[in-house]
């Protein structure tokens, strides 16, 4: 069986200090994804690069930060990036395919299932998929933190069996390595804990848009699917390979997950909860622990407008988001019977077709 790995690669690895694209970056990392394909990988790229690649050549002398002025240096620097992809790719006999998607894509899962399947057919045909966000119609800034989400969701997506996430920085250290000399890398993180992000800080270069933190984030949600992932530097002959197997200049991030069904992906990491439920102790206690639904005797109060159907938080009554899912009454059906046992709900309800308020299968914890 092919073994199945996505590679994200940002913008601090493809452009120059000068903000236009390393052509020589990019065939070194054409050479170290076609090695992974001769070893029987199926390698899926999401790459950054467009807006860089392309500000210098529409006349912009810095990056442009005001949304059109991105969006037209995406349209330039997109053709510049794919091309110099597919002209590097084909020198060792592989072909590729550019794929650009956006946050909305994957929040209609009919939309999300077209990708899937459109993924699985070139991966079938020895295609090498190239995944970019497509900017130049994005709506809002640029939101996929320099496309680290989006390749943890793509990761999930194609059930891979690692995320690799190249930077310019050769994994988490307990510092800043670039001002405390005492500053150690951390070899593997177990869990990710608000130590982790404490540590992770802020951005990164003035190149792209990510910074640690974000990879972080996109650890979590690869991980949270049953991918781990692996962050840090690839600039060497056969590094891309040592990454692979565990041997890299980085941070792995290790899972104790299975990986997720598409559906609570999209529950969990891209749905849009329209109101909060505040649960009690004992509801909290069956949801993370026991795997139980959501009950109404277990709800404490409800917020928000919602329908039958649509998505909601759930919270303790600390206020900590435990998670998300979708909801089987409206918001005023609910408020009649939060706290009520089942036998008072079918007395308060002759319309209950469905007693939980969150059946266990329509629920993801968000809890680490």
């Amino acid at each position: 069986m092919l073994r199945r790995i996505v590679v994200k690669i940002g913008s601090s690895s493809l452009t120059t200090p000068e903000g236009g694209l390393n052509r020589d970056s990019l065939i070194y990392f054409a050479s170290e994804l076609a090695a992974l394909k001769s070893a029987d990988v199926q390698v899926v790229l999401v790459t950054s690069g467009a807006v860089a690649a392309g500000f210098r050549e529409i006349g912009y002398t810095e990056r442009p930060k005001l949304l059109h002025e991105k969006q037209a240096a995406a349209a330039v620097g997109q053709a510049l990036l794919m091309q110099t992809y597919r002209e590097a790719l084909a020198v060792h006999g592989v072909s590729a395919a550019q794929v650009l998607l956006t946050r909305s894509d994957f929040q209609n899962r009919k939309r999300m299932g077209n990708a899937s399947m459109a993924l699985e057919e070139l991966l079938s045909r020895g295609i090498l998929p190239i995944i970019n966000e497509n900017d130049t119609v994005s709506v809002d800034e640029l939101k996929f933190g320099d496309n680290d989400t989006l390749s943890a969701l793509v990761a999930n997506l194609i059930k891979a069996e690692q995320l690799l996430i190249i930077t310019d920085t050769d994994g988490l250290y307990t510092k800043d390595p670039r001002i405390d000399p005492a500053a150690v890398r951390i070899g593997r993180v177990q869990e990710i804990t608000e130590e982790i992000y404490a540590i992770a800080g802020g951005a990164g270069s003035s190149v792209g848009t990510g910074g640690m933190r974000s990879k972080i984030d996109a650890a979590k949600i690869a991980s949270r699917g049953g991918v781990p992932v692996f962050v840090g530097k690839v600039d060497l002959p056969g590094e891309l390979q040592r990454s692979f197997e565990g041997i890299g200049r980085g941070t792995y991030f290790e899972t104790h997950s299975s990986a997720l069904p598409r559906k609570k992906q999209w529950l969990g990491f891209l749905s849009t909860p329209i109101g909060t439920l505040t649960v009690d102790a004992g509801a909290e206690e069956a949801m993370l622990r026991n795997g139980r639904s959501l009950l109404p005797v277990g709800v404490r109060s409800a917020k928000g407008h919602f329908q039958t159907g649509d998505v909601v938080e759930v919270q303790n009554s600390d206020g900590e988001v435990l998670g998300r899912g979708i909801v089987n009454y409206d918001a005023d059906q609910l408020g009649q019977i939060l706290g009520l046992p089942s036998g008072e709900v079918m007395k308060r309800l002759n319309d209950v077709h469905r007693l939980e308020v969150i059946h266990r299968d329509e629920w993801i914890s968000l809890k680490s």
